[in-house]
Protein backbone atom coordinates (compact mmCIF):
# COMPACT_ATOMS: atom_id res chain seq x y z
CA UNK A 1 0.00 0.00 0.00
CA UNK A 2 1.34 3.53 -0.90
CA UNK A 3 0.49 6.30 1.35
CA UNK A 4 1.50 9.65 2.65
CA UNK A 5 4.01 11.13 5.08
CA UNK A 6 5.61 14.21 5.35
CA UNK A 7 5.29 15.55 1.72
CA UNK A 8 6.45 12.08 0.12
CA UNK A 9 4.22 9.03 -1.35
CA UNK A 10 6.17 5.93 0.31
CA UNK A 11 5.29 1.90 1.34
CA UNK A 12 2.81 2.17 4.36
CA UNK A 13 5.45 -0.39 5.53
CA UNK A 14 8.50 2.14 5.41
CA UNK A 15 6.64 4.77 7.52
CA UNK A 16 7.62 5.47 11.02
CA UNK A 17 6.55 8.23 13.36
CA UNK A 18 8.56 9.40 16.54
CA UNK A 19 7.23 8.10 20.04
CA UNK A 20 7.73 11.97 20.76
CA UNK A 21 4.90 13.00 18.54
CA UNK A 22 2.14 14.21 20.30
CA UNK A 23 -0.40 12.33 18.62
CA UNK A 24 1.43 9.53 20.38
CA UNK A 25 1.67 11.66 23.69
CA UNK A 26 -1.35 13.46 24.32
CA UNK A 27 -4.02 12.71 21.32
CA UNK A 28 -2.98 16.52 20.26
CA UNK A 29 -4.72 15.71 16.67
CA UNK A 30 -7.26 15.61 13.94
CA UNK A 31 -8.31 13.08 11.33
CA UNK A 32 -10.54 13.03 8.90
CA UNK A 33 -11.64 10.46 6.08
CA UNK A 34 -13.25 11.03 2.79
CA UNK A 35 -15.21 8.11 0.68
CA UNK A 36 -15.28 7.73 -2.84
CA UNK A 37 -17.23 6.13 -5.50
CA UNK A 38 -16.17 4.82 -8.31
CA UNK A 39 -12.78 6.37 -7.98
CA UNK A 40 -14.46 10.43 -7.39
CA UNK A 41 -14.13 11.82 -4.20
CA UNK A 42 -17.62 12.66 -2.46
CA UNK A 43 -17.88 16.42 -1.11
CA UNK A 44 -13.57 16.32 -0.63
CA UNK A 45 -13.89 20.33 -0.35
CA UNK A 46 -16.48 19.85 2.62
CA UNK A 47 -14.36 17.22 4.23
CA UNK A 48 -11.44 19.89 3.92
CA UNK A 49 -12.82 22.74 5.36
CA UNK A 50 -14.09 20.50 8.50
CA UNK A 51 -10.36 19.67 8.62
CA UNK A 52 -9.17 23.49 8.43
CA UNK A 53 -11.58 24.52 10.70
CA UNK A 54 -9.96 21.71 13.47
CA UNK A 55 -6.95 22.79 12.67
CA UNK A 56 -7.86 26.06 14.04
CA UNK A 57 -9.62 25.20 17.06
CA UNK A 58 -6.30 23.34 18.35
CA UNK A 59 -3.81 26.46 16.76
CA UNK A 60 -2.01 24.12 14.74
CA UNK A 61 1.08 25.41 12.83
CA UNK A 62 -0.47 24.58 9.42
CA UNK A 63 -4.38 25.89 9.18
CA UNK A 64 -4.63 25.15 6.25
CA UNK A 65 -4.61 21.40 4.57
CA UNK A 66 -6.64 22.03 0.77
CA UNK A 67 -3.60 20.97 -0.73
CA UNK A 68 -4.68 17.16 0.57
CA UNK A 69 -7.84 16.96 -1.79
CA UNK A 70 -4.95 16.01 -4.51
CA UNK A 71 -2.91 14.08 -1.86
CA UNK A 72 -6.62 11.70 -2.01
CA UNK A 73 -6.82 11.92 -5.60
CA UNK A 74 -3.08 10.82 -6.16
CA UNK A 75 -3.78 8.21 -3.36
CA UNK A 76 -6.44 6.42 -4.97
CA UNK A 77 -4.63 6.34 -8.56
CA UNK A 78 -1.01 5.04 -7.06
CA UNK A 79 -3.34 2.57 -5.24
CA UNK A 80 -5.78 1.67 -8.14
CA UNK A 81 -8.49 2.44 -6.22
CA UNK A 82 -11.32 2.99 -8.71
CA UNK A 83 -14.62 1.52 -6.85
CA UNK A 84 -15.50 2.26 -3.31
CA UNK A 85 -12.95 3.40 -0.80
CA UNK A 86 -11.99 5.49 1.95
CA UNK A 87 -9.06 8.27 2.38
CA UNK A 88 -7.81 8.87 6.01
CA UNK A 89 -5.94 11.46 6.77
CA UNK A 90 -4.70 11.65 10.37
CA UNK A 91 -2.87 15.26 11.57
CA UNK A 92 -0.92 16.05 14.24
CA UNK A 93 0.87 19.01 16.31
CA UNK A 94 3.90 17.20 15.54
CA UNK A 95 7.13 16.06 17.12
CA UNK A 96 8.27 17.44 20.53
CA UNK A 97 10.03 16.92 23.95
CA UNK A 98 6.78 16.32 26.48
CA UNK A 99 5.50 19.05 27.83
CA UNK A 100 1.47 19.76 27.71
CA UNK A 101 2.07 23.76 26.47
CA UNK A 102 2.28 24.11 22.66
CA UNK A 103 6.06 23.42 21.78
CA UNK A 104 8.24 26.96 21.11
CA UNK A 105 9.56 27.14 18.43
CA UNK A 106 6.17 24.60 17.15
CA UNK A 107 6.97 21.74 15.05
CA UNK A 108 5.57 21.19 11.58
CA UNK A 109 2.65 19.03 11.62
CA UNK A 110 2.90 15.61 11.14
CA UNK A 111 0.63 14.47 8.26
CA UNK A 112 -0.13 10.50 7.32
CA UNK A 113 -2.90 9.78 5.15
CA UNK A 114 -3.87 6.41 3.52
CA UNK A 115 -6.40 4.75 0.87
CA UNK A 116 -7.96 1.96 0.97
CA UNK A 117 -10.55 -0.36 -0.75
CA UNK A 118 -14.17 -0.43 0.71
CA UNK A 119 -16.58 -3.03 0.67
CA UNK A 120 -19.92 -1.99 0.57
CA UNK A 121 -21.47 -5.40 0.60
CA UNK A 122 -19.85 -5.72 3.84
CA UNK A 123 -22.88 -3.25 5.45
CA UNK A 124 -25.37 -3.80 2.68
CA UNK A 125 -27.47 -5.77 5.16
CA UNK A 126 -27.66 -2.97 7.81
CA UNK A 127 -28.70 -0.50 5.42
CA UNK A 128 -31.31 -2.73 4.25
CA UNK A 129 -32.73 -4.39 7.34
CA UNK A 130 -31.97 -1.43 10.12
CA UNK A 131 -29.57 -1.86 13.21
CA UNK A 132 -30.03 -1.82 16.93
CA UNK A 133 -28.77 0.86 18.94
CA UNK A 134 -28.25 1.76 22.74
CA UNK A 135 -27.86 4.82 24.60
CA UNK A 136 -24.76 5.79 27.02
CA UNK A 137 -23.96 8.79 29.21
CA UNK A 138 -22.20 11.12 26.70
CA UNK A 139 -18.98 11.38 28.94
CA UNK A 140 -16.97 13.54 26.09
CA UNK A 141 -15.56 16.46 26.68
CA UNK A 142 -17.33 20.22 24.97
CA UNK A 143 -15.28 19.93 21.77
CA UNK A 144 -17.45 17.37 19.86
CA UNK A 145 -17.09 19.70 16.92
CA UNK A 146 -13.79 19.22 16.49
CA UNK A 147 -12.60 16.03 14.66
CA UNK A 148 -10.08 15.10 17.11
CA UNK A 149 -7.57 11.68 17.73
CA UNK A 150 -9.26 11.77 21.56
CA UNK A 151 -11.68 9.02 20.74
CA UNK A 152 -11.29 7.06 24.39
CA UNK A 153 -15.15 7.59 25.50
CA UNK A 154 -16.70 7.15 21.47
CA UNK A 155 -14.47 3.14 21.61
CA UNK A 156 -15.96 2.40 24.94
CA UNK A 157 -19.25 3.20 24.38
CA UNK A 158 -18.66 1.42 20.73
CA UNK A 159 -17.89 -1.74 22.92
CA UNK A 160 -20.59 -1.83 24.79
CA UNK A 161 -23.24 -1.60 22.17
CA UNK A 162 -20.79 -4.59 20.56
CA UNK A 163 -20.93 -6.41 23.75
CA UNK A 164 -25.05 -5.77 24.11
CA UNK A 165 -25.66 -6.90 20.53
CA UNK A 166 -26.12 -3.75 18.80
CA UNK A 167 -24.28 -1.80 15.92
CA UNK A 168 -24.08 1.83 17.25
CA UNK A 169 -24.12 3.33 21.04
CA UNK A 170 -26.33 7.05 20.97
CA UNK A 171 -24.58 9.90 23.19
CA UNK A 172 -26.85 11.11 25.59
CA UNK A 173 -26.73 14.94 27.55
CA UNK A 174 -29.25 16.31 29.86
CA UNK A 175 -31.87 13.50 28.45
CA UNK A 176 -30.77 14.84 24.47
CA UNK A 177 -29.71 11.99 21.94
CA UNK A 178 -27.05 13.77 20.45
CA UNK A 179 -25.00 11.46 18.03
CA UNK A 180 -23.19 8.00 18.01
CA UNK A 181 -20.11 7.45 18.64
CA UNK A 182 -18.82 7.76 14.82
CA UNK A 183 -22.34 8.75 13.18
CA UNK A 184 -25.16 11.57 13.51
CA UNK A 185 -28.40 10.57 14.60
CA UNK A 186 -31.84 11.81 13.06
CA UNK A 187 -35.67 10.58 13.79
CA UNK A 188 -38.75 11.23 12.35
CA UNK A 189 -41.38 12.64 14.75
CA UNK A 190 -45.32 13.82 13.04
CA UNK A 191 -43.47 13.12 9.35
CA UNK A 192 -41.01 15.41 10.50
CA UNK A 193 -37.63 14.72 10.38
CA UNK A 194 -35.39 15.24 13.44
CA UNK A 195 -31.64 15.74 14.52
CA UNK A 196 -29.66 17.87 17.42
CA UNK A 197 -28.59 21.08 15.78
CA UNK A 198 -25.42 21.94 15.13
CA UNK A 199 -23.27 22.78 17.96
CA UNK A 200 -20.31 22.02 19.85
CA UNK A 201 -21.79 19.21 21.26
CA UNK A 202 -21.67 16.97 17.84
CA UNK A 203 -19.59 16.95 15.28
CA UNK A 204 -21.30 18.36 12.06
CA UNK A 205 -20.99 15.76 9.90
CA UNK A 206 -20.38 15.96 6.28
CA UNK A 207 -23.58 13.00 5.09
CA UNK A 208 -25.71 14.93 7.59
CA UNK A 209 -25.22 17.97 5.63
CA UNK A 210 -25.90 15.93 2.60
CA UNK A 211 -29.39 14.54 3.89
CA UNK A 212 -30.52 17.76 5.25
CA UNK A 213 -30.25 18.90 1.64
CA UNK A 214 -32.11 15.76 0.19
CA UNK A 215 -34.79 16.36 2.63
CA UNK A 216 -34.97 19.74 1.34
CA UNK A 217 -35.29 18.71 -2.27
CA UNK A 218 -37.55 15.98 -1.56
CA UNK A 219 -39.91 17.73 0.64
CA UNK A 220 -39.35 16.59 3.74
CA UNK A 221 -39.85 18.70 6.62
CA UNK A 222 -37.03 19.18 9.06
CA UNK A 223 -36.06 20.74 12.46
CA UNK A 224 -32.96 20.84 14.24
CA UNK A 225 -34.24 20.89 17.47
CA UNK A 226 -33.05 18.46 20.48
CA UNK A 227 -34.61 14.78 20.79
CA UNK A 228 -35.24 14.11 24.15
CA UNK A 229 -34.73 10.48 25.22
CA UNK A 230 -38.42 11.10 26.73
CA UNK A 231 -39.90 11.02 23.35
CA UNK A 232 -37.74 8.43 21.59
CA UNK A 233 -40.88 6.07 22.59
CA UNK A 234 -43.18 8.50 20.28
CA UNK A 235 -41.05 8.22 17.22
CA UNK A 236 -41.87 6.54 14.21
CA UNK A 237 -38.48 6.08 12.36
CA UNK A 238 -34.92 6.96 13.08
CA UNK A 239 -31.53 6.54 11.44
CA UNK A 240 -28.03 7.13 11.61
CA UNK A 241 -25.54 8.73 8.79
CA UNK A 242 -21.98 8.74 8.42
CA UNK A 243 -19.38 8.86 5.54
CA UNK A 244 -18.60 5.03 5.46
CA UNK A 245 -22.25 4.22 7.17
CA UNK A 246 -24.03 6.52 4.86
CA UNK A 247 -27.63 6.58 5.95
CA UNK A 248 -28.38 3.44 8.10
CA UNK A 249 -31.94 2.84 9.52
CA UNK A 250 -32.29 2.42 13.47
CA UNK A 251 -35.40 -0.08 14.39
CA UNK A 252 -34.88 -0.17 17.91
CA UNK A 253 -33.08 1.77 20.71
CA UNK A 254 -32.34 -0.13 23.98
CA UNK A 255 -34.39 -3.06 22.96
CA UNK A 256 -37.69 -1.13 22.37
CA UNK A 257 -38.28 -1.18 18.53
CA UNK A 258 -38.57 2.12 16.33
CA UNK A 259 -41.88 2.40 15.15
CA UNK A 260 -43.01 -0.49 13.43
CA UNK A 261 -39.67 -2.07 14.07
CA UNK A 262 -38.59 -1.88 10.29
CA UNK A 263 -37.06 0.91 8.12
CA UNK A 264 -39.88 3.44 7.08
CA UNK A 265 -40.57 5.90 4.40
CA UNK A 266 -38.75 8.71 5.24
CA UNK A 267 -35.98 6.32 5.75
CA UNK A 268 -36.29 5.10 2.54
CA UNK A 269 -36.66 8.50 0.83
CA UNK A 270 -33.51 10.09 2.01
CA UNK A 271 -31.70 6.66 1.35
CA UNK A 272 -32.88 6.60 -2.61
CA UNK A 273 -31.70 9.88 -3.06
CA UNK A 274 -28.53 9.50 -1.48
CA UNK A 275 -28.58 6.65 -4.11
CA UNK A 276 -29.50 8.68 -6.88
CA UNK A 277 -27.04 11.11 -5.50
CA UNK A 278 -23.51 8.48 -5.59
CA UNK A 279 -24.58 6.86 -8.70
CA UNK A 280 -25.01 9.72 -10.62
CA UNK A 281 -21.35 10.86 -12.39
CA UNK A 282 -22.28 14.04 -13.51
CA UNK A 283 -23.92 15.04 -10.18
CA UNK A 284 -22.52 18.03 -9.14
CA UNK A 285 -22.83 17.09 -5.18
CA UNK A 286 -20.37 14.50 -5.75
CA UNK A 287 -18.10 17.06 -6.15
CA UNK A 288 -19.26 20.00 -3.93
CA UNK A 289 -22.05 22.39 -3.82
CA UNK A 290 -21.97 25.73 -1.85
Amino acid sequence: MIAYFNGDFLEKDEITISPDDRGFLFADGLYEVIRSYRGKLFRAQDHIERLNYGAGRLCLETRDFSYLEQVAQDLLKKNELKGDATVYFQITRGTAPRGHAFPDPPPAPTVFCTAALLDPTQTMDSRENGIQVITVADTRWAGCDIKTTALTANVLANQEAVEKGAKEALFVRDGVVMEGTHSNFFAVADGCLVTAPASNYILHGITRKVVLELADAKGVKVNQAPVFTSGLPRITEAFITGTTTEITPVISIDGIPVGTGTPGPVTRTIQDGFLDLIMDKDAPFIENTK
